[in-house]
């Protein structure tokens, strides 16, 4: 059996449930994605289940199809020995990120999150602008970012580099951690509890992994070590899984990804607060930073005041949030013309069928 209250259900879930309670539904967390098929996680137990022809029928794109850490409506009755997904309930925070290949379609990488765990390993692959763009995204979440500075024992002093990243993140919690010292990871359990739910997420070879089975306390998922010419690691979390940390909440492990492509276009201002306040010395109100005259921005980049990377990194993802925000006005113009298209063929339709034969 499995209480569901531990793995975050709660009365404004069981609210907007209630509708498929009534048609004899049984709610459900979705903790792991295989192909065409999902693990859910049910009172009675872990039970595979596909999606149903009619949401599946339903689903506009991809993000609607379930996602690991998504609460569902499960029609347990057999059915070629699965249950079916009848329905997702509405997402209160997603991580997402622009799908492999297709600048339109989102890819929900975890969902129903509170906390976002960015994972980062003080070894040779330590990257303040990837963290910048993990950042990013973790803000648009709806998720509260964490940043874990793991493989401390790997320098004599984690002080600089917490310095480093505090100068990008002043209000965001930033914990120092070594997997082979058990211990340095109880600092992670503050930001979790009973029914809370927190998602790890950082690239190839930072201890995701290891550190989900340093707080479960026993080798539950596979790990990999790093290459040593260059620190980074191989896939070892092919999947993302959703995995329950007994009286402490869950906690879900994502594959390491390269490269995190934005999808959401929000504001830069919360990741690069003082790039937002040195900006309010320009001429300019719309500057952008680049050309203009009278840009307070590239004079303290010039004078040494701000580090010439950081204003780098942010041209760089503001430039990107705007070539996604034309991309994706366009696919809903797109939509728009097919979706009209279709209703004006079905209304003709209806005219001639009315009419009847000439």
């Amino acid at each position: 059996m499995i209480d569901l209250v531990d793995l975050g259900w709660n009365e404004r879930l069981a609210e907007a449930f209630a509708a498929h309670a009534a048609d004899g539904l049984l709610p459900g967390r979705v903790s792991l994605e295989h192909t065409h098929m999902y693990t859910v996680m049910l009172a009675a137990g872990e039970k595979l289940a596909r999606v149903a022809g009619r949401l599946r029928h339903q689903a506009a794109r991809r993000a609607d199809f379930p996602a690991v850490g998504d609460w569902v409506a499960v029609d347990p009755s057999a059915q070629d020995g699965d249950a079916r997904i009848r329905a997702v309930l509405p997402r209160f925070s997603r991580f997402s990120r622009r799908a492999a290949g297709d600048p339109t379609e989102e890819q929900v990488v975890a969902a129903n999150i509170d906390t976002v765990f960015l994972v980062a390993g003080l070894d040779r692959d330590f990257n303040l602008r990837r963290l910048e763009r993990y950042l990013l995204v973790a803000r648009d979440s709806g998720a509260t970012p964490v940043i874990v500075l793991n493989k401390a024992d790997l320098v004599d002093d984690p002080s600089p580099f917490v310095d480093e990243v505090r100068a990008l993140a002043p209000a965001v919690a930033i914990h120092p951690m070594s997997s082979r010292q058990p211990d340095s990871a109880d600092v992670l359990r503050r930001h979790l509890g009973v029914g809370r739910t927190g998602a790890l997420l950082g690239s190839s070879g930072v201890g995701k992994s290891t550190i989900v089975n340093t707080l479960i306390g026993h080798q539950r998922l596979r790990t990999r070590e790093v290459r040593e010419e260059d620190s980074r690691g191989r896939h070892t979390t092919t999947a993302r899984e959703l995995v329950v940390l007994p009286g402490t909440g869950v906690l879900i492990d994502t594959p390491g990804m390269r490269e995190l492509q934005l999808w959401e276009t929000g504001a830069l201002a919360g990741t690069f607060a003082d790039i937002e306040t040195l900006a309010e010395g320009c001429r300019f109100r719309d500057c952008r930073h680049r050309e203009e005259p009278g840009c307070a921005v590239r004079a303290a980049a010039a004078d040494g005041t701000l580090e010439t990377g950081r204003l780098e990194s942010f041209q760089k993802l503001q430039a990107e949030q705007a070539h996604q925000a034309t991309m994706q006005d366009q696919r809903a113009q797109i939509e728009e013309k097919r979706k009209w298209k279709v209703l004006t063929k079905a209304a003709n339709k209806r005219v001639r069928e009315k009419r009847g034969p000439d």
